[in-house]
């Protein structure tokens, strides 16, 4: 069994770009632009690598935030492959045996999962099995529940050396591979990813037709309602229609 280590770079919609109407963008609202991974065998020993800048195809121009943070620009990835032909060479690499996923955190896993599925690609070469490193990482220096330990604190508190800057993908896997080498137990098991289940569309609300009430009970009683009788009437449809009156 082996497992794979990797960390992702997105980008996001530009600011200054003006969203058109009936595109996709909001159906990948965070688009890979880069992923960085180990494989390490049962012994944790590092036997391959792979670190890819990935062409976006949806937020064509790199988010000013993103840029900053991660320093890819949109000259470092014009001329890189797009995410279909990135993710063959990542199946590659994981290959055909047995793998659990290890990630700094479980979005990485989500947000793979939804490019994949943005670009209709399939996920039976994917492990349903990951760890989450950061979850374990936290409860082994002990963080307030419902807290998180960041990356680059986890490095510093177990003294391990850093070279490469922080939100590169490859130094990150590299990062999270040495924090989980080093508090790996065997209560560290593997989970299954579920995705969680889409959030229920809401309704648009309702509108009342006030005028058309208003009419209604006008000619109920053969007569003009007050503006007294009005408010009451608008008052009362609304409470009823709230159900908190039925026995």
């Amino acid at each position: 069994m082996n497992y794979i280590i990797y960390d992702l770079e997105f980008n996001q919609k530009h600011p200054n770009i003006i969203e058109v109407e009936g595109n996709n963008d909001s159906n990948l609202r965070f688009e890979i632009i880069q992923i960085g991974a180990l494989k390490l065998n049962e012994s944790f020993e590092t036997i391959s690598t792979f670190n890819s800048l990935i062409k976006p195809t949806v937020h064509t121009t790199i988010h000013p935030y993103v840029e900053n943070l991660t320093k890819i620009n949109d000259d470092k990835i014009s001329l890189c492959k797009s995410f279909p032909d990135v993710y063959d060479d990542f199946i590659r690499f994981i290959g055909d045996d047995e793998t659990v996923l290890c990630v700094w955190g479980i979005v990485d896993v989500k947000e793979l999962m939804r490019n994949i599925k943005f670009h209709n690609l399939s996920t039976l070469s994917i492990s349903k099995y990951y760890i989450d490193i950061q979850k374990y990482a936290s409860k082994y220096f002990k963080v307030p529940k419902g807290c998180r330990i960041g990356l680059k604190n986890a490095i510093e508190f177990l003294n391990i050396s850093t070279e490469g800057e922080f939100h590169d993908a490859f130094n990150d896997a590299y990062y999270t591979t040495e924090v989980f080498k080093s508090i790996h137990n065997d209560h560290m098991k593997p989970e299954i990813y579920s995705p969680s289940p889409s959030r229920r569309v809401e309704q648009p609300k309702e509108k009342i037709d006030i005028v058309a009430l208003i009419n209604q009970f006008e000619r109920m009683y053969g007569r003009e309602m007050s503006l007294e009788e009005q408010s009451l009437i608008k008052l009362a449809y609304i409470m009823g229609k709230t159900k908190q009156f039925i026995l």
